[in-house]
């Protein structure tokens, strides 16, 4: 004689075993596993941190040249650039000493200050 609770364990064992084959996993809610309905999400905003570190450097460069080469002569070499022609005027106008620059300049001068 047959038990028919083994029939039943038998045939939900075939399933499962069809179900795997198939690529299907039985897994907890929330685990990392084979399931297929885990969707990989995305940070919204990807494209603000490389922004950001795009002004930080330009600022910092900027703040750099202008410690560098002194106020006076950084201001005359952007004067220059504004009154040239095609992409020189350019950067005259993005070269120019903004007050970020000349708080960046100033903690440079500071920190070297410091040092010495």
């Amino acid at each position: 004689m047959s038990d028919p609770n083994l029939v039943d364990f038998h045939s939900r064992v075939a399933r499962v075993q069809k179900s795997r084959a198939k690529g299907a996993g039985f897994d907890a809610p929330g685990t990392l596993g084979r399931s297929q309905s885990v969707k990989q999400v995305r940070p919204r905003l990807s494209w603000l941190g490389p922004v950001l570190f795009l002004l930080i450097c330009a600022f910092g460069l900027k703040g750099a040249i202008y410690h560098s080469v002194g106020a006076a002569a950084y201001e005359d070499r952007v004067q220059r650039l504004q009154t040239a022609q095609g992409f020189d005027a350019l950067g005259g106008w993005l070269m120019q000493a903004d007050p970020v620059t000349k708080f960046v300049a100033g903690q440079i001068s500071a920190g070297l200050q410091e040092l010495r």
